[in-house]
């Protein structure tokens, strides 16, 4: 009598759709261009659900929105499900922070079928793709607080006029040691760094360097179009560039980056941070914004023959700009960290002044010609919400008060400075007409509220809880080593 054996099956239970990098870049280039060109959104719906019937290896869709405050969400729906319900998708607001009461808490998620992308699965797990969503209120009217959906609009207004915003970002970051390093944070410990060089310089199996290239590979494959990466000025500090794009594409994009070098980061046991100001005592993190507005094909920035090589029309943008410095200032750094970064021994962007050279400026003048004339707003903060930040630049730039008359030496040499800590920016955020024109009452009073919570718990509401550097740092503790730091 023969004795049973296990069944080995001959193939995996598991057939999820896994895409090689190549094919993936080819892929997403595809899907962006459809976006780009500004498909017709029923001929899109109907392609990319075609495509999802047809395609047996894909068991779910994710569908992202953010916040007001730029946090990312997101919901994995069944492909089943959602092919026979992607017109009804609802969620609970109450319980996003920023977004409707309990009283009146549902809202509908309404999917952007021109953002669909392909998905590395080494990253995000086999058999998935992604999409963003448009959040509606209950009777399908744009959600006023949902500000991918006003960078939207904007772009679609702009569309109408032949108009295109492009924007790249330069968005650094630090690579720490360990899983979540930021929510196990020991202040007597600081954080630990995975690589002690600086600017461009690091080994080629560095694991700074081996994050870098994992993080560069897998967003080429999802279509950003790279352009080059490297270490940062300040140990374990790292920069990736890519192409810069359509405004709403390039908020997308960033959203997709930071998400990505998250997951990178876990993969290798580490935790890639976007803090503006981790550490005390080197450079913080920035986010330079770059931005051109063509229209016709033809570069409105440019002039060959006006100051610094821009146009009349770029000027006017970049006044616009200082003059509501102080206003809009809460939005590209929100948060008490960021004003920390505001330093100007490190190379802080906090001065309300424009100029080609001087890197303390609020706008820069990189060197370009008919293609590449833009504009860099240096201010900007990593943690800042690009939906609402890339937003609040394009209208204020466009439309924004011209309040005080700005001469082409005043651009330079005048010594006005941003807010320097987040109260001052609060001050200026609640009092400003423009800022209550550019988001509307409602979701004005929710961004703010948000950023006053969070401030009040740095340090106001931590004032009653006793703190390690309080202890450390007491006048009657002898033999303090710490000491010799001050």
């Amino acid at each position: 009598m023969h004795s049973a054996t296990p069944h080995t099956p001959s193939r995996p239970l598991k057939n999820f759709l896994e895409i090689p990098y190549d094919q993936l870049e080819e892929l997403n280039l595809e899907a962006k261009g459809r976006q780009l060109a500004r498909e017709d959104s029923g001929a899109l719906r109907e392609h990319y659900l075609k495509y999802l019937a047809e395609t047996k290896e894909i068991k779910a869709v994710t569908v992202c929105f953010s916040d007001i405050e730029g946090r990312f969400h997101m919901l994995d729906y069944d492909k089943k499900f959602l092919l026979k319900s992607w017109d009804n998708l609802t969620f609970d607001g109450s319980s996003i922070r920023g977004f409707s009461v309990v009283s009146e808490s549902d809202l509908r998620l309404a999917v952007d079928w021109g953002s669909f992308r392909w998905l590395p699965s080494d990253v995000f797990g086999p058999g998935k793709v992604i999409v963003f969503g448009l959040i509606l209120d209950r009777d399908g009217v744009p959600y006023s607080s949902d500000m991918r959906g006003r960078l939207k609009s904007l772009s679609d207004e702009m569309a109408a006029k032949g108009m295109v915003a492009n924007v790249a970002v330069e968005c650094e970051g630090f690579l720490f040691n360990g899983q979540d390093a930021e929510q196990v944070y020991d202040g007597k410990k600081g954080f630990e760094l995975v690589h002690t060089g600086g600017y461009f310089h690091c080994l080629p199996n560095d694991p700074l360097k081996l994050f870098i290239d994992a993080l560069a590979e897998a967003q080429r494959a999802l279509g950003f179009e790279n352009e080059k990466d490297h270490p940062e000025v300040a140990p374990s500090q790292f920069e990736l560039n890519y192409q810069y794009t359509e405004a709403l594409v390039a908020a997308d994009q960033l959203q997709l980056y930071k998400l990505t070098a998250r997951q990178v980061a876990a993969n290798m046991d580490c935790t890639a941070s976007f803090l503006p100001k981790p550490i005390a005592g080197i450079n913080g993190s920035g986010m330079h914004t770059n931005l051109s507005i063509s229209q016709g094909g033809k570069n409105l920035m440019y002039d060959a023959k006006g100051e610094d090589g821009l146009s009349s029309f770029a000027w006017d943008f970049v006044d616009r700009l200082l003059n509501s410095a102080n206003d809009i200032c809460l939005v590209l750094n929100p948060s008490v960290n960021a004003y920390r970064r505001l330093d100007p021994n490190y190379e802080a962007p906090n001065q309300i002044k424009s100029s080609a050279v001087d890197r303390t400026s609020m706008v820069r003048i990189p060197l370009g010609n008919e293609k590449s004339s833009r504009l860099e707003v240096r201010t900007v903060a990593p943690d800042a919400n690009p939906y609402l930040a890339f937003y609040t630049i394009l209208r204020t730039g466009l439309e924004g008060p011209m309040t005080e008359k700005i001469t082409s030496e005043s651009r330079r040499t005048r010594t006005r400075f941003l807010p320097g800590n987040v109260y001052d920016a609060m001050r200026h955020f609640k009092g400003s007409e423009l800022v209550t024109w550019l988001l509307g009452e409602a979701p004005k009073e929710k961004y703010l509220e948000r950023k006053e919570r969070a401030a009040d718990r740095c340090p106001r509401e931590l004032g009653a809880m006793v703190k390690e550097q309080e202890i450390l740092f007491h006048h009657e503790v002898t033999n303090q080593y710490l000491w010799s730091k001050f």
